[in-house]
């Protein structure tokens, strides 16, 4: 098969990805994306191999990873002679993350019950102890 012929344009590469011609270059520019391959008259010309890397940054930024974080994985991608428990520690560091911001907010929809039960949602709002809570800071009792 003739490899110019397996070349994809910036358009064809982004449709098949269902993202944007700017997203693509945003991605080559952010370094998670090679520099692709340049025709005669300039266009980029992508391998179909490029979909797969753009695949896999839609699955991680899909699991919450920063595109920090998935340039890390595609470097240690790359680089196949590392021991995969990096890869481990990259996806074991960001549940901690995530483990921490529940917990947070799990502490944040009990304050926010604690508000909501504090009102009866009758009266005049200069009354409201929700607003009375709210002025005051950590005085009023939740």
């Amino acid at each position: 098969m003739n490899e110019r012929k397996d070349r994809l344009k910036i358009g064809q590469v982004a449709a098949q990805a269902e993202i944007s011609v700017e997203t693509v270059r945003y991605y080559e520019k952010r370094g998670l994306l090679q520099s692709p391959h340049r025709s005669e008259s300039d266009y980029r010309e992508y391998s179909p191999q490029v979909l797969d890397t753009l695949a896999l940054i839609a699955r991680a930024k899909a699991l919450g990873f920063s595109l920090t974080e998935v340039a890390e994985l595609l470097q240690l991608q790359m680089t196949p002679e590392i021991d995969r428990s990096q890869v481990k520690q990259v996806v074991s560091e960001k549940l901690q993350l995530v483990t921490q911001k529940l917990e947070q907010l799990q502490q944040l929809k009990t304050a926010l019950e604690g508000l909501s039960h504090s009102c009866d949602g009758h009266g005049s709002v200069d009354s409201c102890p929700i607003i009375s809570f709210l002025k005051q800071g950590d005085e009023g009792a939740v």
